[in-house]
């Protein structure tokens, strides 16, 4: 009997190692699609049990009965990350479970070990098997015709012995700097403690006792407020801003005085409303995405039309020296404008313009700690996605000293995390590295130079003869 494979089969067949053959998913796996159940999460609470509930990449939740009861393969049937290479489209499960309809459920058929199918799946290029834009599917038809290098039966176990060995120890170093990371941002955040409640500056204070209070530069700030704003609007009436209650508040040193966000930055607004009509070039139009890590990330940006950007109004556009600050899903995420370079933001993401007689990395700062992620998370609306609204942030209390001690603090504050943001960037080549390695051992276990060669052992197309003509749905 003679197993068909498919047109795409035909570029990688050349390249096996002797004894290998090639294959269709679709012949080498039983695919129990039919068996799969969805159930909603309004039916799940209902439901709760002791039942791992899977989907698309991974559990999703708990449900109070089963659908299968041994060791599978989930592949991701829509919602997986197919474009990612450093990233796993399958995964294995043993044991009592239920699946919902967004991951295709596979048997490896004939002996052939289901980490064997699933570690292949890992680097298989999606590119020509999924279908949608914004969500990518891979339905049954296509992962059918995904073509599958088959070594000889004991090579196989040897493979995905050899593959876990290895991934073994990445995930011990992967571990490892997981904690360094993970005290790096304990680190952080007690440094950022320290600053806000004025213990980094204590001898400083110390040794200028006679520095000019917060009282006095806040109501210089006020001042010069209420002239912009009188000259920009000559009939109204100015609106004084109502002191803030501070009676259940930390006391805060000496000098040092409460003050609402919204009266230490000129602006605090978003990014424009309007669905912008996006370009394959032109303004970069940055989201979350773009500024997750903490830094403005051009590498991989939306754009819109240049007129587009003419007709967003000054205080939405983002300017050297002003904060970017997350306000939907992944929210409290600050960063500092630090390049000239134009671009604009989506409503997802709050633009803070720090007042000209503030320092503007001392507010910073304070925007990364915790005493104003608390405020923030206290005032985020939603359920399933997060909200901070603007009334909410603009309302945020922060402690504010005198100018010449916010710029003290921003140089203790720098001084002391410089040294972390170079081991941050290390753990991150370093975790970025691993993904690479693993990517690497795949290829080179699918390729048959992992492991030792049996010349003796019975080649793989006479495994492929024993399957039965093609897999089947059950």
């Amino acid at each position: 009997m003679t197993i068909a494979i498919s047109n795409s089969s035909q570029s990688i067949k050349n390249d096996l190692p002797d004894g290998w053959s090639l294959s269709d998913l679709g012949v080498v796996v039983d695919i129990l699609d039919g068996q799969r159940v969805p159930v909603n999460a309004t039916e799940r609470e209902k439901r709760k049990g002791d039942i791992p509930y899977y989907g698309a990449t991974g559990q999703v939740g708990w449900i109070d009965d089963y659908l299968f009861d041994e060791e599978l393969i989930l592949l991701g049937e829509d919602g997986a990350p197919f474009l990612e290479p450093t990233k796993q489209k399958a995964y294995i499960i043993r044991g009592k479970s239920w699946v919902n309809n967004h991951a295709h459920v596979l048997r490896a058929r004939n002996g052939i070990p289901n980490g064997y199918i699933k570690y292949y799946l890992d680097i298989v290029t999606y590119h020509k098997f999924v279908s949608g834009t914004t969500r990518l599917k891979l339905n049954q038809s296509a992962m059918r015709r995904i073509p599958v290098p088959i070594a000889p039966s004991n090579e196989q176990k040897l493979i995905v012995s050899e593959i876990e060995k290895q991934f073994s120890r990445l995930d011990e170093a992967v571990a490892s700097l997981k904690r360094v990371k993970t005290n790096l941002k304990r680190y952080k955040a007690a440094v950022l403690k320290a600053a806000v409640e004025g213990k980094l500056t204590e001898e400083w204070r110390k040794q200028h006792p006679d520095v000019e209070p917060a009282e006095n530069l806040l109501k210089r700030i006020l001042a010069e407020r209420k002239k912009k704003w009188e000259a920009e609007h000559p009939i109204k009436k100015y609106k004084e801003p109502i002191p803030p209650d501070t009676s259940n508040l930390p006391k805060l040193p000496k000098g040092w005085v409460w003050v609402q966000l919204q009266n230490v930055f000129d602006v605090i607004t978003d990014g424009d409303h309007q669905p912008p009509p996006q370009t394959n070039e032109g303004i970069p139009f940055l989201v979350i995405g773009n500024v997750r890590t903490g830094k403005l990330d051009f590498s991989n940006t939306r754009f819109v039309s240049k007129a587009y950007y003419e007709n967003i109004v000054e205080d939405r556009i983002p300017r050297r020296g002003d904060i970017l600050y997350t306000v939907v899903g992944s929210y409290g995420i600050p960063v500092l404008v630090d390049t000239d370079k134009t671009f604009c933001v989506q409503r997802h993401i709050a633009i803070f313009k720090p007042s000209n007689l503030a320092d503007k990395k001392y507010l910073y700062h304070i925007l990364q700690s915790n005493i104003v992620f608390a405020q923030a998370t206290k005032c985020a609306t939603g359920t399933a996605q997060k909200t901070v609204p603007l009334s909410g942030l603009r309302a945020i209390l922060i402690p504010f000293p005198s100018l010449k001690e916010q710029k003290n603090i921003v140089e203790e504050v720098e001084r002391r995390l410089s040294v972390t943001e170079e081991i941050e960037d290390a753990v991150k080549i370093n975790l970025n590295r691993a993904d690479r390695l693993r990517q690497s051992i795949l290829k080179i276990a699918f390729s048959g130079k992992l492991v030792p060669q049996d010349p003796c052992e019975d080649s793989a197309s006479k495994l492929l003869e024993r399957i039965k003509n093609k897999a089947y749905v059950i």
